[in-house]
């Protein structure tokens, strides 16, 4: 089996939002409307096995230093196979090359982001300043990063983890 790692087009959107809409459902990842899809596509790297999109994730630049890993997931089907790893380590490679030195995550797969170095954190891994700017940000992930009473809190009952790159 070989195992292409590629940035998602317009053209994966609907296949990533069925493999979201797999684990939303089972309330392992947050819903996300078909828009905001589209509109962060260029976000997304896809694994796709055979000419189909087995797997996703995505790199949302927060500030300077520190990004959001959100959405990796990987059909059922696929398990076991390194594909989230894959994607993973895309993700990672993505973020360095912009030039982030801290990568975030809000997971219940703590083992699977632990073997790659993520460690489980309490509060803002941000400056009071920087903190202070994300504020003014419409992004929910950014807020549910912040902890802020406007959304509910840990929306799904995660775990916050951080990397350092």
């Amino acid at each position: 089996m070989s195992v292409l790692i590629r940035a998602a087009k317009t053209s994966d959107v609907k296949k990533i939002r069925a493999i979201i809409d797999t684990y939303s459902v089972q309330r392992k990842l947050l819903s996300k409307e078909t828009v905001t899809l589209f509109e962060s596509v260029q976000e997304f790297s896809v694994a796709e096995v055979d000419g189909e999109v087995v797997g996703c994730g995505a790199l949302h630049v927060l500030w300077e230093d520190i990004a959001e890993v959100r959405t990796v997931a990987v059909l059922e089907k696929m398990h076991g196979q390194g594909i989230g790893h894959l994607i993973l380590e895309n993700i990672l490679t993505r973020a360095k090359d912009v030039g982030v030195k801290k990568v975030f995550c809000l997971t219940f797969e703590t083992k699977f982001f632990g073997a790659h170095g993520f460690n489980e954190i309490q509060g803002s891994p941000v400056d009071p300043d920087i903190y202070a700017q994300l504020l003014r940000s419409y992004d929910e992930g950014i807020a549910e990063f912040l902890d802020l009473e406007s959304v509910k809190p840990n929306t799904l009952g995660n775990t916050r983890m951080l990397k350092v790159l």
